[in-house]
C-alpha cells in the first residue's frame, strides 16, 4: 500500500493504461490520482465518472478515483508531489527521463512504460503466410501509434526480396480502408495530431535524403484529417539515425540481414528494448532468441506481431522502454510498500553474536 498513486497516460490507449493501473492500486489499498493526455480529457471524464458510480454503489468515496486534467505543468505538480508515493507513467523516453529524474529526486517509487523501436526476425526458414499478416497488423494497427508498434522488419537476404513484394502487396490492399475509425470498414485511422503528420514528413525525407527507397507510400493523403499512407522503405544501413530514432508513425524499414546471429545484434542496437519477435521452423533458433545471447526485449516472442499485450503477461521493456511491468501475475506487488516484520512473543530477547546485558 502506497497510499496515493499518480498515474499519467498516454493519447494512444487512454482507457487501458488507467484501468490496469488502477484496478490494481485499489485492490492494494490506494486511493488514484489520474492525469490523462492533454488530448483525451473527454474520455477520462467519461471514465471517471463511470468509476465514480461503481464506487459509490458500492458505498466508497468517489474520490477514491480522482481525475485532474492539464499540460505538463499539471504533470510537473503531480510528480513533485511527496504525498504521491508512487508514479505510473506511460508515454515516450523523452518525458519518462523527466518524470524519472523528478520522481527520484524526492525519493518516490516509479512505473515507467515508455517507447519501444521494435523488430520482428524473419529467418530463412519461416512461413511466410504468416509472416505478412503479423507484420502488416503490427505495422500499420493504429497508425503505427502504438509502443509495440513494428518499425523494423530484419529479414533473411535468401527471402528479402520475396517478403518485401509480398509486404507491399499486402499494403495496397488497405489504401481503400484508410479514413474514420467509427466505420467498420476502416483499417487504418488518423495520426494524433498536425505535429505527428510533420514527424511522418520529416522521417520519410531524411530516409530518402540518406539514401532510403519507398517502397509504398510515403504521402500524406489530400483530405481532411490527419491520414498518411503507411509506409515501406528499404535500402537504408541498420543503424541510420532514422531507423534508431523512434517516429510515432505507420512507417516500416526493411533490412537485409546473413543470419540469426547478425538479426539478433541489429534487434538489440537500438536504446529502447520494449517487443521483439522472431519467425523461424526451427526450436533451436527459439531457445537462442530466448536465451542470455536473445532479444534483451521485455517481450520476446515467437511466431507472433510485436503488437498487442496479454493481460496474464507482464507487459513493459528494458533500457530506455523504462523497465517497468504492468500487468501480469505479480505486477500487483508494485502497488504495495513491502515491510519485514518481527513479533516477539517471548519474555526473552535474543542478542546477535551472544551478546548479553545484566
Amino acid at each position: 500500500m502506497y497510499s496515493v498513486v499518480g498515474v499519467i497516460s498516454a493519447f494512444n490507449f487512454p482507457c487501458a493504461v488507467y484501468g490496469w493501473n488502477n484496478a490494481l492500486a485499489l485492490v492494494t489499498g490506494n486511493s488514484v490520482l489520474w492525469k490523462p493526455a492533454p488530448s483525451t480529457p473527454l474520455t477520462a471524464i467519461a471514465v471517471t465518472k463511470l468509476v465514480e458510480g461503481v464506487l459509490k454503489a458500492n458505498n466508497l468515496p468517489g474520490g477514491l478515483c480522482s481525475l485532474v486534467c492539464g499540460e505538463g505543468d499539471v504533470g510537473q505538480a503531480l510528480v513533485k508531489d511527496k504525498r504521491v508515493n508512487l508514479v505510473s507513467f506511460t508515454g515516450s523516453t523523452e518525458v519518462g527521463r523527466i518524470v524519472g529524474q523528478q520522481v527520484q529526486q524526492r525519493f518516490g517509487k516509479l512505473l515507467l512504460e515508455l517507447g519501444g523501436n521494435n523488430a520482428i526476425i524473419v529467418n530463412d526458414d519461416a512461413d511466410l503466410n504468416m509472416v505478412v499478416p503479423a507484420t502488416v497488423f503490427a505495422a500499420v494497427g493504429t497508425a503505427g501509434q502504438r509502443c509495440t508498434t513494428t518499425r523494423r522488419l530484419l529479414v533473411h537476404e535468401s527471402i528479402y526480396d520475396k517478403v518485401v513484394e509480398r509486404v507491399k502487396r499486402a499494403y495496397a490492399q488497405f489504401e481503400s480502408r484508410i479514413g474514420d475509425p467509427l466505420e467498420s470498414n476502416t483499417i487504418i485511422g488518423p495520426l494524433h495530431n498536425e505535429v505527428a503528420v510533420m514527424k511522418y514528413k520529416a522521417a520519410v525525407a531524411e530516409a530518402i535524403a540518406t539514401g532510403g527507397k519507398v517502397e509504398y507510400g510515403g504521402k500524406v493523403l489530400e483530405r481532411e484529417g490527419n491520414f498518411v499512407l503507411p509506409t515501406i522503405i528499404t535500402g537504408l544501413p541498420h543503424d541510420a539515425a532514422v531507423i534508431m530514432r523512434e517516429t510515432f508513425a505507420p512507417i516500416l524499414y526493411v533490412i537485409k540481414v546473413k543470419d540469426l546471429d547478425e538479426a539478433i545484434k541489429f534487434n538489440n542496437e537500438v536504446s529502447q528494448g520494449l517487443s521483439s519477435s522472431l519467425f523461424t521452423n526451427n526450436i533451436q533458433n527459439v531457445f537462442k532468441w530466448m536465451g542470455p545471447k536473445g532479444s534483451d526485449c521485455g517481450i520476446v516472442n515467437v511466431n507472433i506481431p510485436t503488437s498487442g499485450a496479454e493481460i496474464g503477461g507482464a507487459f513493459g521493456g528494458e533500457k530506455e522502454t523504462g523497465g517497468g511491468r504492468e500487468s501480469g501475475s505479480d505486477s500487483w506487488k508494485q502497488y504495495m510498500r513491502r515491510s519485514t516484520c518481527t513479533i516477539n512473543f517471548s519474555k526473552e530477547l535474543p542478542l546477535a553474536q551472544g551478546i548479553k546485558f545484566e
